[in-house]
């Protein structure tokens, strides 16, 4: 895996720095208020547990998967809800979990979805923001890093569900994918 990784954009160490970075800015921001964090399926698990790890505060974790990559290189444009929450966020105060903000259709379709079912208020806690890429409004209010525009894999991040399991994030050679197009 590691030979098809063009450059190391961001290190173990570096993710962990941001974890812990974002992981104390909630605890201080949500301290006697009991999040409930929404970790986006698959990429968003690996940051969900990091930046929990390094928060000192109540706060409950739920799942969604939802998909617009399909496996592909870039958004179909089409959000598929494939795994919805177990936890019933009405009068909630959330925190979407994020692996990385692109088009921002992702989100939007999301804070949509929580806005629906009268969640409290809702905020973003992102590990990559990529602004370049959108095509809808969105923001993440918690960033771990900006993303220029590469296509990275690694860290939660993967292409046709590989490279997940990398530690970094890193840039993914384009002879890997460009013949898939």
């Amino acid at each position: 895996m590691n030979n098809d990784i063009e450059k190391t954009l961001y290190s173990a160490e570096e993710i962990k720095a941001a974890a812990h970075r974002l992981g104390m800015q909630l605890t201080e921001d949500y301290r006697d208020k009991r999040p409930i964090l929404i970790s986006v399926l698959k990429g968003a698990i690996l940051w969900t547990v990091d930046v929990m790890k390094e928060m000192d505060i109540m706060a409950e974790v739920d799942f969604i998967d939802v998909s617009s990559y399909h496996g592909g290189l870039a958004s179909t444009g089409e959000i598929q809800l494939i795994h919805d929450l177990s936890a019933d966020v009405a009068g909630r105060n959330v925190i979407i979990m994020e692996d990385i903000i692109d088009t921002g259709r992702t989100l939007k379709f999301l804070i949509d979805l929580l806005n629906e079912r009268h969640a409290k208020d809702i905020k973003v806690c992102t590990l990559l923001d990529k602004p370049e890429g959108r095509v809808v409004e969105a923001k993440a209010d918690y960033v771990g890093f900006q993303l220029p525009k590469e296509f990275v894999v690694g860290y939660g991040l993967d292409y046709k569900e590989f490279y997940r399991n990398l530690p970094y994030v890193g840039v993914l050679k384009p002879e890997v994918y460009e013949n898939d197009n």
